[in-house]
């Protein structure tokens, strides 16, 4: 079975003290659940189970027992060449993300030519209850309409996403402090008019002055409008 195999796989390259050190990085989830694969051999052993025939029997049995196949699960999701195929699996599997690091690997490339059609599902996801199905929709704004395809309603829609979730609001920061470095003009007035929460509203100023992207009078600009 397809399950069998890819777990032996996975043993045959664990790293014991790649797992403990990681397991203190992602505190949502047991690190009993961890064996300890690096992510390179990962995103290896995720292109050599996706030739298998029966590997949609693995994309279907979740939720998964370690974190290393819902890993595997996001590699193999994110090069997935056909958009319908690969949101219908997108959204089987969301509801089953239970940490920042599987939800913030799983970006398919098939996404960079379906914007249109996509945006219709991130609207949704915005209103979901699943915090990191809130968080994948976000940093799918991120990733694609910050450039060409930037509309003043995109930040609106992350400013409008209100929660106390920690793993939320962190990447509402990283949003805007992304789009800080690509729509400097269009975006500084969600911080002038503090249009964020207190704690986001910092933490994109700082996350922002990390930025090798933004400019020293900019920084300034925004060291100014600390809330303090």
């Amino acid at each position: 079975m397809v399950k069998d195999d890819l777990f032996a796989r996975l043993m045959a390259s664990q790293d014991t003290e790649y797992r403990d050190f990681q397991a203190g990085l992602i505190p949502t989830i047991e690190p009993s659940s961890m064996i300890g694969v690096r992510t390179p051999e990962l995103r290896k052993i995720a292109k050599e189970f996706s030739r298998r025939e029966d590997i949609s029997d693995f994309l279907s049995d979740i939720p998964h027992r370690f974190f290393e196949e819902d890993q595997i699960h996001s590699f193999i999701i994110s090069d997935l060449k056909d958009y319908d195929l690969c949101i219908k699996e997108v959204e089987k599997f969301l509801p089953f993300i239970n940490n920042w690091a599987t939800c913030d690997q799983m970006s398919p490339k098939i996404f960079r030519r379906n914007k249109t059609e996509l945006l219709e599902h991130i609207h949704r996801w915005l209103c979901d209850s699943h915090t990191y199905t809130v968080r994948f929709s976000i940093k799918m704004l991120m990733e694609h309409y910050l450039d060409d395809s930037f509309a003043p309603e995109y930040p609106e829609l992350v400013a409008s996403v209100s929660s106390e979730e920690y793993y939320i609001k962190m990447m509402q920061a990283w949003y805007f402090a992304t789009a800080l470095a690509k729509q400097y003009e269009k975006i500084l007035p969600f911080l002038a008019g503090r249009r964020l929460d207190r704690w986001t509203h910092n933490k994109t100023i700082q996350k922002a002055l990390e930025s090798y992207r933004i400019s020293d009078t900019e920084k300034d600009e925004l060291r100014a409008l600390r809330w303090r």
